[in-house]
């Protein structure tokens, strides 16, 4: 299957990246198909650096197979790594980076890569097929709090206890291998959705997908250890599809943008810090009505900046 390389919103993407006259370094840590970093290479100098990261060796193939340019380097790795990644490259510091974070269309589209709930694949959801954990081990082995927990906590799933019972007692028969088998689990003890209502399952996949490939919980140690890999007035652009995600970007930015780590209750400052970024969209930035009549992969996201000083 083709790679789609439509990307999310590209303009926001392009303006917020900010790029410095002469050029620079620059970073796209979830490379996917490659659709941003064609634009931001569209929009750079030949003198300047791009460096596309991905944990999926199907992307690297697809973003290496469409650009070609002598100044794209692609690298098979975890965005979580950048510093890592930039340190065996011999960059110390970049101008720019950009994730976007979440599944690629290719991954949903893909059957055999079980990430969605409209094809009949294999209980997978793995962004790093090398990786030994999947969904097949969260949906056979987790108790049945455990999953409630995750449905609850990732999807944000009103339903989760009741579709965690469900799960619990049809595994003591069989194994749930494939993804259409847990969506008529899903689909059994849930309310038939009315007209415009998201499909049952979109948020129990999206929970399993979010625990396999640990997405969360180590995100705001990453975006720290991010900023610090940027040059002064370097920006950071992050995507992000999920309230959880949103949230702990969020957060982060301002964390990092406080001048002050003292508790309230102390009337003045003792610590000494000094803030590290500037928060550049106060609000997060939001896909067009326009994009979102073409893209339907924009819904819910959100697009937010921040700028190190």
């Amino acid at each position: 299957m083709e790679f789609n390389h439509v990307s999310v919103m590209p303009q926001e993407v392009i303006e917020s990246l900010n790029f410095l006259p002469q050029g620079g370094i620059y970073v796209d840590g979830t490379l996917g198909g490659g659709g941003h970093s064609k634009l931001i290479l569209d929009k750079l100098p030949p003198s300047s650096r791009l460096i596309g990261i991905d944990r999926d060796q199907n992307a690297i193939n697809a973003a290496t197979s469409y650009i070609t340019r002598q100044n794209f380097q692609a690298v098979l790795g975890n965005f979580h790594d950048m510093p890592q990644i930039l340190q065996g490259l011999g960059i110390a510091g970049v101008d720019g980076v950009l994730l976007d974070l979440g599944v690629s269309s290719h991954q949903l589209d893909t059957p055999e890569r079980g990430f969605s709930y409209r094809f009949d694949g294999p209980l997978d959801m793995r962004m790093d097929g090398t990786s030994g954990f999947s969904a097949y081990d969260i949906v056979n082995t987790y108790t049945e709090k455990e999953l409630a927990d995750i449905f609850f906590t990732y999807g944000e799933e009103r339903h989760s206890r009741r579709i965690a019972r469900e799960i619990c007692a049809v595994r003591l028969n069989k194994s749930i291998t494939t993804t259409l088998e847990l969506v008529s689990i899903i689909e059994k003890v849930t309310p038939r959705p009315k007209y415009g209502d998201p499909h049952p399952a979109m948020r129990t996949f999206m929970a399993i997908r979010i625990a396999v490939n640990d997405e969360l919980s180590p995100l705001g140690d990453v975006l720290m250890n991010i900023i610090n890999c940027l040059n002064p007035g370097g920006r950071i652009v992050v995507i992000t599809f999920h309230s959880l995600e949103d949230r702990i970007v969020k957060t982060t930015f301002a964390k990092i943008a406080s001048p002050c780590d003292c508790p309230r209750d102390i009337p003045y400052c003792v610590c000494g810090k000094t803030p590290g970024v500037k928060i550049i969209t106060k609000k997060p930035l939001l896909p067009t009505q326009e994009e979102l009549a073409k893209n339907r992969r924009a819904h819910s996201a959100k697009l937010r900046v921040a700028q190190k000083i």
